[in-house]
């Protein structure tokens, strides 16, 4: 009889165990998911912020520039495609993420272009609005740079720790599903080239 005592409550201790582990698991995937989460919110962060700037910088551009128009309607079309696109992050997946890499990379390409005439027009690199406009752009992308970098960072943890045995079992029975990383844009190594 005592005998019998030991052996269910070793079973009972083995059971508690278990299911501390499978639920110490499972919350480690669902705060990692949510670290993830949360850093993609800080990139849309960024670029919204870049999104904001544009219209002063436009604006700013287009007092000193008039027939520059082409370029300024350039990036006026192309912060407006980029404030269409909606990212659900529960549907993060590689070609979301590439769609939205290509966009922005649309985005600042346009600005590139943008910031690229000031150098023909010396009272608008003289011009402190433009100034201030263009040393908070520049401020933002190193922030989107610092962002993205977070969250492959965040994607990196948690994709290893759903991938590794035996957390892998648990994470195909409750759909946690691998992320994508940022990549770099293609032709993002080539230095745009500008021309007047």
């Amino acid at each position: 009889m005592k005998k019998s005592y030991i052996v269910i409550g070793v079973i009972i201790v083995i059971v508690i165990g278990i299911f501390m582990w499978f639920k110490g698991s499972y919350n480690q995937m669902v705060t990692r998911s949510e670290n993830v989460s949360s850093q993609w919110s800080n990139v849309e962060n960024q670029y919204q912020r870049r999104l904001d700037l544009i219209p002063n910088l436009v604006n700013t551009v287009k007092g000193y520039a008039e027939h520059e128009q082409n370029t300024l309607t350039q990036v006026v079309e192309a912060r407006a495609k980029a404030t269409q696109m909606q990212v659900n992050f529960d549907q993060l997946d590689e070609q979301t993420i590439r769609k939205f890499n290509n966009m922005q990379g649309e985005l600042s390409s346009a600005l590139s272009r943008l910031l690229a005439i000031s150098e023909q027009y010396p009272d608008l690199k003289a011009n402190e609005n433009f100034r201030d406009l263009q040393a908070q752009l520049e401020g933002t992308e190193n922030r989107i740079a610092v962002e993205r970098r977070k969250f492959n960072e965040e994607v990196k943890d948690y994709n290893a720790y759903i991938r590794s045995f035996p957390k892998n079992i648990i994470a195909g029975m409750f759909g946690f599903t691998p992320k994508p990383y940022f990549e770099a844009t293609a032709g993002a190594e080539k230095a745009p080239e500008v021309k007047f």
